[in-house]
């Protein structure tokens, strides 16, 4: 075990005859003493910020390993970030290709069928046309008819229209 300044104190020498100047050694003892107590002190120091700084030490191997740890978690969270968002892209450049398909496969579809109803209309109007032609060249021929001018030429006695609605009353 080793010595402490009070032990170094409590020292007592034997003595002889011819033996070291009394004084002396107590001067000497206690300047041991005072250096003894200040290497002590300083050791005591050493030690406190020694534990300090191992203790500090311990703290930021801790943060350093948890900072690790997270940009570790945060590069694979940004690739699965980045593998979804690029999955979610193809999925909806896909989805928009089948949809511009779909609306091109309608309106191909719609100017098929207006293509059709076009010529349909097309000949009805043909239809429609001959026969008003017709209908028109029949009234014409009547108009022109010999009948026509005959019916024009017909006179109505109107004295004897009202003579015979008299005898009826």
């Amino acid at each position: 075990m080793p010595l402490t300044p009070l032990d170094i104190h409590k020292k007592e020498f034997g003595r002889s005859f011819r033996g070291y100047d009394e004084d002396e050694v107590n001067d000497y003892l206690n300047q041991i003493i005072k250096d003894y107590e200040l290497i002590i002190r300083e050791k005591k120091e050493m030690e406190t910020k020694l534990a300090s700084q191992t203790e500090r030490l311990s703290y930021l191997s801790n943060i350093e390993e948890t900072l690790n740890k997270s940009i570790v978690i945060a590069q694979e969270t940004a690739e699965d970030v980045k593998r979804n968002a690029q999955k979610e892209a193809k999925l909806l450049v896909r989805e928009a290709e089948r949809n511009a398909d779909r609306i091109v496969e309608e309106s191909l579809s719609k100017a098929r069928r207006i293509a059709v109803e076009i010529e349909e209309l097309k000949k009805q109007s043909k239809v429609f046309r001959t026969r008003f032609k017709m209908l028109m060249e029949a009234q014409l021929d009547l108009l022109s008819n010999d009948d026509w001018d005959a019916l024009m030429g017909f006179e109505v006695d109107t004295d004897e229209i009202e003579q015979l609605s008299e005898d009826d009353m």
